[in-house]
């Protein structure tokens, strides 16, 4: 079995695992081609995985300062209204909201700051005269754990040069942006957040079955895996907003699986399911059900299109057993005559954010975690193969109903 050497190409796994305002986060980065002869890494994580095998994890944990620079208050930057020109795709202006993410290029007074600049600050203050732009790392101050495991090891037949790549520091781009800002709650859901291009029935839209998977193979898996990991078998699980398949791993037994969603058709297909209703949250978004029926809720890709989202997440957690857990999974591609207005305008490490913020407004849930996987490749066969080197990256927040809620 070959082991990394100066000379190896290697496929690695970056795993990030942090902790903010007791809310816990693992980001993930699978890069397929590490080339350990030119490419960039901590010294001692770089050490560790010399001589590692396939199948090998690498572990070291990193105190503040040691991959982002500590907070600095010289990163800081007082600027008036008249320098923020932030400009919507649809031509309609804003103003930064308090514990956002924005380029910088929307600000002007700034040293180093140049117009198409889409590097992200965050939004720290606002008041009548102006904002407070943070152009620290959103990482900056925290503890974080690397683990490095290693899918593949792989000899290198030849080398033409070539960009350096420090991976740790591309892992650690966008962690951190779906924490709270000075544990305050971000200001996600003013200036019409809840509205959507096409505000009609909803039910005529869904109304055309559509059997087809809205995310890549890949994508489904790391979901699957994900489901696997966090549902106790013999759960009673609801699939809120179900389709035609489940994404629960066929190995998890499960005591039965609900299908709440808009097409009796694609309910009907899905073999997972054991009964199922059709039900439209957003005009209603009370739950059909008694209290405390459900071990576990899920909800994929689908969170981004709910209009009432404070509601259902109050409802998920009265259908919820108390240490119930409800799992909420999304990727990058969704309806967007359908998805509710701030989803489209955040980034989206911001988007787990979002969600985190529905899951505390309702008081009802604890033990909160999140989770980022991106930078497979995509499928071979997929039909965006040709237009898309990599998978739909996944994102996941999930917490536990509360026993005393």
């Amino acid at each position: 079995m070959l082991g990394i050497n100066a000379d190896s190409l290697a496929s690695v796994e970056f795993r990030l695992s942090w902790k903010k305002n007791n809310v816990n986060h693992t980001d993930t980065l699978y890069v397929h081609r590490v080339n350990f002869w030119r490419d960039l890494f901590p010294e001692i994580l770089r050490r560790e995985l010399m001589g590692s095998y396939k199948g090998d994890t690498v572990s070291q944990d990193y105190q503040p300062g040691d991959l982002v620079p500590l907070p600095d208050n010289q990163r800081t930057f007082r600027v008036p209204h008249r320098n923020v020109t932030g400009q919507r795709l649809d031509g309609s202006t804003f103003v930064p909201q308090y514990g956002r993410f924005y380029p910088r290029g929307i600000l002007g007074g700034v040293p180093d700051v140049f117009r198409g600049n889409i590097e992200p600050f965050r939004c720290t203050d606002t008041d009548d005269d102006g904002i407070r732009a943070d152009f620290n790392h959103p990482m900056a101050g925290l503890d974080v754990r690397v683990d490095a495991q290693v899918l593949d090891v792989r000899e290198k037949f030849e080398e033409h040069g070539g960009t350096a790549n420090d991976w740790v520091e591309q892992a650690l781009t966008g962690p951190g942006m779906q924490s709270r800002c000075n544990g305050a709650p971000t200001s996600f859901f003013g200036d019409r957040a809840f509205e959507r291009d096409d505000a009609g029935d909803d039910r005529g839209f869904y109304e055309r079955p559509r059997l087809v998977q809205h995310i890549d193979d890949r994508a489904i898996e790391t979901i699957t895996g994900l489901y696997g990991r966090i549902i106790t078998p013999g759960s009673r699980v609801l699939d809120l907003m179900s389709s035609w398949t489940s994404h629960l791993p066929d190995q998890l037994e499960t005591a039965s699986v609900t299908g709440l969603g808009m097409n009796a058709e694609e309910l009907a297909a899905n073999t997972r399911l054991t009964t199922f209703d059709i039900h439209d949250l957003n005009r209603r978004p009370q739950l059909p059900y008694p209290d405390a029926v459900f071990d576990a809720v899920i909800c994929t890709v689908s969170v981004e299109y709910l209009t009432q989202p404070f509601e259902v997440f109050a409802e998920v957690a009265r259908v919820l057993a108390p240490g119930g857990i409800f799992a909420v999974t999304f990727s990058d591609r969704w309806f967007p005559t359908k998805a509710i207005r701030i989803w489209k305008e955040l980034h989206p490490f911001e988007r787990m954010g979002m969600v985190l913020e529905f899951f505390r407004r309702s008081g009802r849930f604890q033990a909160l975690e999140t989770f980022s996987s991106q930078g497979w490749p995509r499928p071979e066969g997929d039909k965006y193969a040709d237009r898309m080197a990599f998978s739909d990256p996944v994102f996941g927040v999930w917490g536990r109903r509360r026993p005393d809620a």
